[in-house]
């Protein structure tokens, strides 16, 4: 499903690489034999896989900016010269977004503008692919997947942060990059996991913290619905995408979902005792007490994947217990002290194996 000889040698620019996903890919694209340079805040520790895993190794340049800075921003972008882009760089909390509604907008909305705006003026430039989120539909608390068709929304600032880059993107792309025939691009992922991912106010990271600890892991909701999947599901969708927006941008140049299939949308309850059982050790957990008010979150929330398969031939290949034992193994190796940097290879080793022996789904023209 991966062209190799695309990615090799080719100049890509990951904005976010410091964090959870932008780590990941990192791993990826460098393992492809791509020209790879990254702009980011500093990991936010030591155990963060950016760090522990040495991801930036081998990168090309390693600009550590606030999407922010315009001036910082259009210095990196013409000193890298990219021509690929993977936008992943954000404030990704919604509980976090209540503290902070002014940085999360600035970050998400503007941070994007800055990003984007630099880039109108690079030479070579063939596709950008902004990451927005599953959350930035306006959501109706239904059993449906949203499709790439719904309105835009979002009540907390997090997820009208993330419609918002949606509109934002899209006024770019018609108004600046369409006649350059530069593909720009948004991708809706589900809930991610996967080793490495130590975030606050997410559920997996939050659990696992608590089990190393041999404390019982607090859930605020376990009725709450979400899209499960692992983090390289998406990553791989995020690629195919920049290969398909490089070849025919007007095609391709538009919102994609990469969200798990129907069996891979669970209870947070089901991913706790799922998590429970595969740790051992007495682990265990509990419901807290109340659900803030002030703080709320969707209790239901699912992306229909139809589109990418249809469109681009990608579908996810790891279910959520998959995903979900992977997870777990890597937080067993980063727990025993293990090579966690040899294990997120070996993930990465098997996931595309897995991708290159699928059956080759041909996109609907």
């Amino acid at each position: 499903m991966l062209d190799r000889e695309f990615w090799r040698g080719k100049r890509v620019l990951v904005t976010g690489h410091t964090g959870f996903k932008g780590s990941w890919l990192l791993h990826w694209l460098k393992k492809l034999g791509a020209s790879v340079s990254g702009l980011a805040l500093d990991p936010e520790s030591d155990r963060h896989l950016y760090v522990c895993t040495n991801a930036g190794s081998g990168l090309e340049n390693d600009f550590r900016i606030d999407l922010r800075n315009l001036p910082q921003v259009k210095d990196a972008v013409d000193r890298c010269s990219p021509e690929i882009v993977f936008h992943l760089a954000a404030q990704p909390l919604v509980r976090l977004s209540y503290d902070n509604p002014l940085e999360t907008f600035e970050t998400n909305v503007m941070g994007t503008a800055n990003l984007l705006d630099a880039l109108r003026t690079i030479v070579g430039l063939q596709a950008i692919v902004v990451v927005t989120s599953d959350k930035c539909y306006d959501n109706k608390e239904w059993i449906w997947g949203y499709r790439e068709n719904e309105a835009m929304g979002g009540k907390d600032p997090y997820s009208a942060s993330k419609g918002a880059a949606e509109i934002l993107t899209a006024s770019y792309r018609h108004s600046f990059f369409a006649q350059k025939q530069i593909g720009l691009a948004t991708a809706r992922a589900g809930n991610v996991i996967g080793g490495g991912d130590w975030a606050q106010d997410r559920l997996v990271p939050d659990i696992v913290a608590s089990f190393m600890k041999k404390q019982a892991a607090s859930i605020r909701n376990p009725h709450a619905i979400r899209p499960w999947q692992h983090v390289l599901e998406p990553l791989s969708g995020y690629m195919i995408l920049a290969e398909k927006l490089a070849g025919d941008p007007q095609r391709y140049g538009e919102g994609w979902n990469f969200g798990p299939d129907v069996d891979g949308i669970w209870e947070v309850r089901r991913i706790a005792d799922f998590l429970k059982t595969s740790w051992g050790e007495d682990a265990d957990w509990a419901v807290t007490g109340h659900v803030e008010t002030e703080k709320k979150e969707a209790g239901i929330l699912a992306l229909d994947n139809s589109k990418a398969l249809f469109g681009l031939g990608w579908r996810p290949l790891w279910d959520t217990r998959t995903a979900l034992q992977k997870t777990v193994e890597w937080y067993r190796c980063f727990h025993a002290r293990e090579n966690v940097a040899a294990l997120t290879q070996v993930q990465v080793d098997a996931y595309e194996t897995a991708l290159g022996s699928m059956e080759r789904l041909e996109p609907i023209k």
